[in-house]
């Protein structure tokens, strides 16, 4: 099973999402990127991601331009401007999901602040993506 996960900067949310199928089921080619990814996964996600005990320190990010030649059984975006900017996809794409995650990052303040908004990101990420898993993957 090939998953794509695409956000605009592939350095939060997309990033949480391909950790949290990947330890769902280590069986899985799970990928994400962005139209417009960020130099580095943010610092704060990777924190954030360790405190649920997922290292995700050596991830790094990637243009989605990178897969659209290759073929997906789900491409999953989770940003409205990565569903807005993404490109063709000249590989077959079986299944195509929108779900929609706002973006910590977008806001200001410190990083008390924004660990919280990220939190809460990370919280629905897991309950949205251990729900996917379950309907689309292990009923299969």
């Amino acid at each position: 099973m090939r998953i794509l996960i695409i956000c605009r900067a592939n350095s939060c949310r997309s990033q949480m999402a391909e950790a949290i199928l990947k330890r769902l089921d280590p069986g899985l080619i799970v990928r994400s990127a962005g139209p417009e990814p960020a130099e580095v996964v943010h610092p704060l996600t990777i924190q954030a991601m360790a405190e649920i005990g997922i290292d995700i320190s050596q991830s790094s990010t990637t243009n989605i331009n990178e897969f659209v030649n290759e073929d997906w059984d789900f491409v999953i975006t989770v940003c409205d401007i990565a569903k807005e900017s993404c490109p063709v996809f000249s590989g077959n794409v079986r299944n195509s999901i929108y779900l929609k995650f706002e973006d910590p990052l977008a806001y200001e303040g410190d990083d008390e602040f924004l660990m919280k908004l990220i939190r809460t990101t990370r919280a629905q990420i897991v309950n949205v993506f251990e729900d996917f898993y379950n309907e689309f993957i292990t009923s299969k």
